[in-house]
């Protein structure tokens, strides 16, 4: 996997490259950057700072985003398929369309995040912050809630979603 610095990343970015397949970019300071339709698909941005970045429809799929800081980040139809978002900051993002399916998200925050249809099938949302998200549309089939705080949030679907006693539901009250 190449390192890649920031400064190369924007530069080549800038030049017209938007394939970036399996690059390291791990603690990347990439606040408020414009990178629509990049592709970071198997890229290593653990811990990375991307809070009001645009990633919208980039390709993100199995990329690690441990920890990454993507508050208020543009991911409108992005493909996050099985990536690991475990402990990312995800809050107020908009995630509208975006592919989830599969992804890890165990501890994430995703407080204030807007999921409009995006698709949640079978991906990990354990002990995740999900208070006051819109989930209008948004397909939860056996994604796991366990843990999850769902207080406040707006429209969602849990009918074939994986629920425990543990989880907190919309309207406060916890499962049975």
């Amino acid at each position: 996997m190449q390192k890649l610095s920031t400064e190369e990343l924007l530069a080549q970015y800038a030049s017209g490259k938007r394939d970036f397949e399996q690059v390291n970019l791990s603690e990347a300071y990439l606040f408020q950057v414009d990178l629509r339709q990049i592709n970071l698909k198997n890229s290593n941005l653990r811990a990375a700072h991307l809070p009001y970045a645009n990633l919208s429809q980039g390709n993100l799929q199995k990329a690690n985003l441990r920890e990454a800081q993507l508050g208020d980040t543009q991911l409108y139809q992005a493909d996050l398929s099985f990536s690991h978002l475990q402990g990312a900051n995800l809050s107020r993002a908009n995630l509208r369309y975006a592919n989830l399916r599969g992804a890890e998200l165990k501890g994430a925050n995703l407080y204030g995040a807007d999921l409009y249809h995006a698709d949640l099938i079978g991906a990990d949302l354990s002990d995740v912050d999900l208070r006051g998200a819109n989930l209008e549309g948004a397909n939860l089939e056996l994604a796991v809630l366990v843990g999850s705080n769902l207080f406040r949030a707006q429209n969602a679907d849990l009918s074939k979603a994986v629920c425990d006693r543990t989880t907190t539901f919309p309207d406060g009250y916890q499962g049975n």
